[in-house]
């Protein structure tokens, strides 16, 4: 690996394929959960690899059995009680979105187990996003007592619909890798032994592929994204407001007690 991403110390970097760079979160043993500085990292590697003139094409996946498990709850408690914290996440979580959609190399990821929090944003931004049929595919936010940020506002409604977005993202519901090939919200769903082979695949392809073409092609299409802006800004401001309430809390704490949350019947909205 270059000393490009010497600095990329909390994720795996590899050269997997010609003018292929894979990255994995690589966190088994938390089920790949994410912390603060893992956050910060993934934010900024995409301007690296934007950068990079030896990638031509992504692929991301997850060590072992799941994705990513999302933000760990140390990075959560610190949402809720540090307002610095709060706004520090709240640039890079608008910045990781903006960074992967500014990103000219086009992204493959390669979803397995679980998916939530800040790797989805990845799995689901992703130019082309396969998913094995073990997925689990989960925004959880509205559980946790905030309301649905990340990439969820940008991408959701894009991909599957208002009708099915809202259902997802009010109810927290888990999506399968099959239903959400169904419903548009991946690309493709294959098995989960054929997972990595497929997904390395189709980055290679597009790594082999003419450059200007697909590079423009995915700038053009990304101007959906770009548009939903505004709706975005709003939906990770909102997300970091509701950190410092006591929904947040209570949703933080059952999580940990693995119970269901009892949210103030009191809505200040």
């Amino acid at each position: 690996m270059t000393s490009r991403y010497s600095a990329y110390t909390r994720l795996k970097i590899d050269h997997p394929a010609e003018r292929v760079l894979s990255i994995t979160f690589d966190e088994p043993a938390s089920l790949n959960s994410i912390d603060e500085a893992t956050h910060t990292e993934l934010t900024n590697v995409w301007r690296t690899i934007d950068a990079d003139p030896g990638v031509a094409a992504v692929v991301v996946t997850g060590a072992g059995k799941a994705f990513s498990a999302g933000g760990d709850f140390k990075l959560v408690e610190a949402l809720t009680n540090d307002p610095a914290m709060r706004m520090k996440t709240w640039r890079e979580a608008k910045d990781l979105v903006y960074n992967i959609v500014n990103c000219s190399k086009p992204i493959v990821s390669a979803i397995n187990g679980p998916a939530v929090g800040a790797g989805l944003v990845v799995g689901l931004l992703a130019d082309i996003s396969i998913a094995g049929r073990s997925a689990k595919i989960v925004d959880g936010h509205t559980r946790l007592g905030v309301a649905a940020g990340d990439a969820a506002v940008i991408i959701w409604p894009l991909l599957c619909g208002m009708a099915k977005a809202k259902y997802y993202l009010l109810t927290c519901k888990p999506v399968s890798g099959e239903e959400a090939e169904r419903i548009g919200l991946v690309s493709l769903c294959v098995d989960d032994d054929a997972l990595w082979e497929t997904a390395l695949g189709t980055a290679s392809d597009l790594a082999m592929g003419a450059q200007s073409a697909i590079r423009w092609t995915k700038y053009a299409l990304n101007n959906w994204l770009r548009s939903a802006g505004p709706a975005f800004d709003a939906s990770t401001a909102l997300e970091m407001l509701g950190f410092a309430g006591e929904e947040a809390r209570e949703g933080l704490a059952a999580h940990r007690e693995k119970r269901r949350p009892n949210f103030p019947a009191d809505c200040p909205v």
